[in-house]
């Protein structure tokens, strides 16, 4: 194995679903691991948990079917953040639904289009490979943070928000937990609020692979040049609130706080669904949408 390149577990019960995957990823540089059933890849996640950046995984296999698969990688600590692409024929609303709150970040319905899948598996490994530059950064942590019950900061940009998502982590009594959702609610504030990217144009940018081009490209534009986000922090005896305010119009944010089977096949769009599940425990949108406050218990049993 090259440490240097994504490894993506590819898991399907037939030969033929793994050579087309395969053929569809060849020129991408993938390190691809094939999987010819669920208890075979659950052997080889178990060896090596920290290999794989995301999975691929085919819901209706026999014997360890792939939700049974996907329940024991969400419950197991190091796995529990690897993304999970769902490929199957089962396309029904409940279906995709349920493979969603079981922890599918992604959703394939077989035929699909190579260039989709593509798409699919570069925003899955972007998310990864950001989440996993962002547990760095926790672990360097400063301890500063234990002696801070309030605080301000105001961010312009994508570097910030990762630096400042990680930094105020360290509030939380599980800052992995809650680290990916404060960086979410803060690009999404940045990129949605004061960028004025939507839904439609994102999924474009992100199958281009053009998103954070655009997004540097607005930030230099002079109309936003003295734009900023603020996150403002406040720890109390028992929890932790979290207040980020972009200067956006706001949006209709009730779409997004569950998961939608609409955006399933979208490159984007289950972030503060994600969040809300996950890194808090409240999510509330505030006024037209534009503030959003997240809460984080700090009782042992949160």
């Amino acid at each position: 194995m090259n440490s240097n390149r994504v490894s993506i577990l590819i898991v399907d019960d037939e030969p033929i679903n793994l050579d087309i995957i395969c053929a569809h990823l060849e020129e991408e540089n993938y390190e691809l691991v094939r999987a010819n059933n669920g208890e075979e890849a659950w052997s080889q996640l178990k060896a090596d948990p920290a290999r794989y950046d995301t999975i691929i995984l085919d819901r209706m296999m026999p014997g360890m079917d792939g939700m049974q698969l996907l329940s024991n990688i969400k419950d197991t600590e190091e796995l529990v953040h690897v993304p999970v692409i769902m490929q199957t024929a089962k396309a029904a609303s409940s279906d995709v639904v349920a493979g969603l709150k079981a922890g599918a970040s992604y959703y394939l319905t077989k035929p699909y289009d190579g260039e989709i899948l593509k798409s699919m598996i570069r925003g899955a490994v972007n998310s990864r490979l950001h989440e996993k530059s962002l547990l760095d950064s926790l672990r360097e942590g400063r301890k500063i943070f234990d002696l801070m019950t309030f605080g301000r900061f105001r961010i312009h940009n994508l570097h910030q928000c990762n630096l400042v998502a990680t930094q105020v982590a360290h509030l939380c009594p599980q800052p992995q937990r809650v680290v990916t959702g404060i960086s979410e609610l803060l690009v999404n504030a940045l990129e949605h609020g004061n960028l004025k990217i939507g839904y439609a144009e994102k999924s474009n940018l992100m199958r281009s692979g053009t998103w954070q081009m655009e997004v540097e490209r607005r930030l230099s534009a002079s109309e936003n040049s003295n734009g900023y986000i603020e996150l403002e922090f406040k720890v109390e005896a028992d929890t932790v609130q979290i207040r980020i305010r972009d200067q956006g119009q706001g949006f209709d944010w009730t779409p997004y706080l569950d998961f939608d089977p609409q955006r399933a096949f979208d490159p984007h769009g289950r972030g503060i669904a994600m969040a809300r599940l996950s890194s808090f425990d409240d999510l509330e949108y505030l006024g037209d949408g534009n503030e959003v406050l997240a809460t984080v218990k700090k009782g042992l049993d949160a």
